[in-house]
C-alpha cells in the first residue's frame, strides 16, 4: 500500500494548531504522537483502533496514551491526504464534542482553500 501524504492544518495566520500543542507536551508524549503520526503516513485509512478511531462526520483520532493520560490528535482525508487538524488530551469517556466540532470547522476551511489551511513549516 502506498503512503498517505500527511499534512498539518494551518490556521489564517500560518499558525499550526498540532504543533503548538505539541511544544506544550513532555518528550516522551511527543514522541509517541509523532510515532501515531508515522502510522498514519504508513497505513492510512486502514488504519484502525487501538491507534485510530472513527469519531463522526468523517473526522478520525489517533490515540496514544502514556502514564494513564489519553493524547488525541484528531485528522480527516482530504484527496488522499491525511490533514491533522489538532491534539487534545482526553479526560472522560470520549472526546468533547467541542473539539470534534472544531476538526469540522478546520476540514471545511481547508476544503475551500487547501494552500491558505496547509502549514508551511
Amino acid at each position: 500500500m502506498p503512503e498517505t501524504e500527511i499534512e498539518l492544518f494551518a490556521e489564517k495566520g500560518g499558525s499550526c494548531p498540532l504543533l503548538e500543542w505539541m511544544d506544550t507536551l513532555p518528550p516522551k508524549a511527543q514522541d509517541k504522537c509523532i510515532v501515531k503520526i508515522e502510522r498514519l503516513k504508513e497505513m492510512g485509512h486502514e488504519l484502525r483502533r487501538p491507534e485510530a478511531d472513527y469519531l463522526r462526520d468523517k473526522i478520525y483520532e489517533l490515540r496514544a496514551a502514556l502514564r494513564g493520560i489519553q493524547y488525541r490528535i484528531l485528522y480527516f482525508f482530504h484527496s488522499k491526504k491525511g490533514i491533522i487538524s489538532h491534539g487534545l488530551i482526553k479526560t472522560g469517556d470520549e472526546v468533547p464534542p467541542k473539539d470534534i466540532e472544531l476538526a469540522i470547522d478546520r476540514k471545511e476551511k481547508y476544503e475551500k482553500d487547501p494552500l491558505k489551511h496547509t502549514f508551511r513549516g
